[in-house]
């Protein structure tokens, strides 16, 4: 099966299986992590919390940097709550698991 991903031009090369996250954007672009799921209210395509920073030249998860985005008004208070959970659920640290290989034509 192919699936066709638009990655931002500036981003870094996908790292082997394993290797450490460098930003590539390659597996929040093919699909949501869990609580991407919960948040772009689709299982399908690019998660809507996926961000492009111009400043580290990498993708990011706006959970994990903008969480209070993601919260209603009144619960920014659950925003280090929030966090820590995305950060759990696309294994923060952990190593690329985005099993896929990337032809970028």
């Amino acid at each position: 099966m192919s699936q066709v991903i638009h990655i931002h031009p500036d981003a870094p090369p996908k790292p082997a299986l394993g290797q450490p996250c460098n930003g590539c954007g390659v597996c929040c672009l093919a699909e949501p992590c869990p609580l991407g799921v919960v948040i772009s209210r689709r299982r399908h395509g690019a998660c809507a919390a996926l961000r492009w920073s111009d400043a580290a030249q990498r993708y990011q998860c706006g959970v994990l940097v903008e969480p209070r985005a993601f919260l209603p008004s009144g619960l920014g208070w659950a925003a280090p709550l929030l966090a820590r959970l995305a950060r759990r659920w696309i294994a923060a640290g952990v190593g690329c698991d985005a099993a896929m290989d990337i032809d970028r034509a």
